[in-house]
């Protein structure tokens, strides 16, 4: 189930991928692989605290100590609501600076990109706490709140994008979607 689950994770660009190089050709997705560093940064900080509080957590799980073990994952869920909702701020503040580079598809990039760090937060507390619901002992829900939210990205893209014809918008939408019902 842990590796399931990390793969399900990888889905979500690949799909994205697909479906926007469909509907709107290269240019949306050199867009998306503009904007695919910053889902690295978050997933980097996510996985820093999510990995970090699952050690810590399987420590005192070792030393049947449940009052650090319970302090561990609210200072963990409070970081990473924190982290997340300053990292979209930054995102937001900087995205042309961000995006600079992308001169032949920049109007793709910012659409994506603007719609898109509205979900960092949900993505960051998904991941963060997958590590730790692993390390609770039951991967198999981890597993399971990755595959659904990939499954709602996989059915929500193509309608998005072709039915509705909402484009790199409706991509990044669908995205979020996914990582809200994930979180």
């Amino acid at each position: 189930p842990c590796i399931m689950s990390l793969l399900v994770s990888a889905l979500y660009n690949i799909v994205d991928q697909i479906f926007i190089g469909r509907g709107l050709g290269f240019l949306g997705n050199g867009a998306t692989n503009v904007v695919f560093p910053i889902t690295i940064i978050a997933l980097a900080i996510s996985l820093l605290v999510g990995d970090g509080c699952a050690a810590y957590l399987s420590i005192c799980q070792g030393r049947m100590d449940a009052e650090n073990a319970h302090k561990s994952v609210g200072n963990a869920i409070g970081l990473i609501t924190v982290s997340g909702i300053l990292l979209t701020l930054v995102f937001a503040l900087f995205r042309d600076s961000i995006l600079q580079d992308s001169v032949n598809n920049i109007g793709y990039a910012r659409e994506y990109f603007s719609c898109l760090i509205l979900g960092i937060p949900f993505f960051m507390f998904a991941n963060s706490m997958n590590s730790i619901i692993r390390a609770d002992g039951s991967p198999q829900f981890a597993m399971g709140s990755t595959l659904v939210g990939c499954i709602i990205n996989v059915v929500l893209d193509p309608v998005a994008i072709f039915i509705l014809g909402w484009g790199m918008k409706g991509a990044a939408l669908a995205t979020i979607a996914g990582q809200i019902v994930s979180a």
